[in-house]
């Protein structure tokens, strides 16, 4: 796995870090919150691709109702994917996930439903999970095939949501983990590593999950610790997934560890590795040639997952 970072991709960051928009955290909650949604219409450039139609709806929610944007394909195939948007469970919203549901709809010709889910520390978990899971719930009876995915934060609630449903439903088709953050102990090796980022740091990662799960004994719950959730043996059963990582990512190792768990448990996994870029870098496509391709590729993969007959066995390439 290559450490040396793509030179499109560093002189992105550089310029980012010029412009005060890095680190992702500060001090203040309602200031990183309108950094990182500057930030996200700053890389967005994907974000213009047409699609059929977008329109907001409304999902009643555990607590309270969930709003979603649901985008339609202009080929639409047979399959619904829920979206949950990356952000530290903190950070984003519907218009900072914009680019990258626009992106799944159209290369997948999935309806794409993209979920406005609470967000810590107001709504620290398992808020966020229960929404997504709602939403998921909702999105079931759109069309046939059902997948829930998403980036970073969103596709640690992703994970989580794929425990829920093989216990109480809908029935999954595959999940989406892009660079999934799955173990709030912060101890694999990755996040000394690429402690310092670039772009997501080790200090980034403890400021999201003290606001996210601030209390210690929740952090064992498997549906937001997806290695607690292998210790115990919870991962039977569950829908395939593509687990895509980044060299330089401190999360890289426990995607990489929750992928390997997986196929222990006789799941069907696809793994990609990332040489070279790092954590976010499915909403980098417009800077970086080699983060785009990526980012196809994972959506390719997870097209050729749903293609492949159900009884074949895990596998990782």
């Amino acid at each position: 796995m290559s450490n040396a970072l793509d030179p499109e991709l560093a002189t992105a960051i550089d310029r980012l870090a010029a412009d005060g928009r890095l680190p992702l955290t500060r001090e203040d909650v309602d200031e990183a919150r309108r950094n990182y949604r500057d930030l996200a219409l700053i890389r967005r450039g994907a974000g213009d691709q047409p699609v059929a139609s977008v329109h907001d709806d409304v999902v009643e929610g555990p607590d309270a109702d969930v709003v979603v944007r649901v985008y339609t394909p202009p080929e639409p195939r047979d399959l619904t994917v829920v979206w949950l948007h990356g952000g530290g469970w903190v950070l984003g919203d519907l218009d900072t996930a914009d680019a990258a549901a626009r992106r799944v709809c159209r290369h997948l010709g999935a309806t794409v439903v993209s979920a406005d889910y609470r967000l810590a520390p107001e709504h620290p978990h398992p808020a966020p999970l229960q929404d997504a899971h709602a939403v998921l719930r909702w999105a079931s009876g759109r069309t046939g095939r059902l997948v829930v995915g998403g980036d970073s934060a969103g596709a640690g609630i992703a994970a989580g949501c794929a425990l829920l449903a093989r216990d109480w439903g809908p029935h999954l088709d595959a999940q989406l983990l892009l660079y999934p953050g799955l173990d709030p102990t912060m101890s694999h090796p990755s996040v000394t590593e690429n402690a310092d980022g670039p772009f997501l740091t080790a200090a980034d990662m403890r400021w999201f999950w003290d606001r996210y799960v601030p209390e210690e004994q929740a952090r064992l719950d498997p549906s937001v610790n997806l290695g607690e959730a292998a210790r115990l043996g919870e991962l039977e059963e569950l829908a395939p997934a593509v687990v895509a990582t980044a060299a330089l990512d401190p999360l890289r190792d426990e995607g990489l560890a929750h992928a390997a768990a997986l196929t222990a448990a006789n799941v069907r996994v696809h793994v990609l590795h990332g040489a070279g870029l790092v954590h976010g870098y499915f909403g980098l496509g417009t800077a970086s040639a080699a983060a785009r391709a990526e980012g196809d590729r994972a959506l390719d993969a997870l097209s050729a997952l749903l293609d492949q007959p159900t009884e074949l066995r895990a596998s990782t390439t």
